[in-house]
């Protein structure tokens, strides 16, 4: 399993002609971050140390606090965000529309199968923290 670019082969039917669409891991990691994000109580995602200072550096990191990994099929993934949450917010709710909104954004735009949709809470987000 990896984070590198896989292929997707399509078959136009009736005809001989095949088509071949590689999406690299990062896109894919782009669309659960921005999916993730969209969900209230979400207070925004978490990325390593090297994510931390692209970010303060002005580049947006948009795959920041997501790791993609794609089985050897090339056809299915597995997803493991970061996210810091807001207080107040019910984390098994927020767990369960994150993960659906990420399978859903994924299979729909990408093609793929999504195996698992993991979130690692790292932090509570409180009024008193922005």
């Amino acid at each position: 399993m990896s984070m590198e670019a896989e292929n997707i082969t399509t078959y136009d039917e009736g005809t001989e002609f095949v088509s071949e669409v590689k999406i690299a891991g990062d896109v894919i990691a782009t669309i659960a971050g921005l999916a993730a994000t969209e969900i209230e109580g979400i207070a925004f995602m978490q990325g390593n140390l090297t994510n931390e200072l692209v970010g303060k550096l002005g580049m947006k990191n948009l795959t920041k606090g997501v790791t993609i990994q794609f089985e050897e099929d090339g056809a299915s993934v597995h997803v493991a965000l970061a996210v810091v949450m807001k207080y107040g917010y019910s984390i098994p709710k927020v767990c369960k529309a994150v993960q659906d909104r990420v399978k859903n954004a994924i299979e729909s735009m990408a093609g793929l199968k999504v195996c698992n949709v993991n979130i690692n809470i790292v932090g509570v987000e409180t009024e008193n923290d922005k």
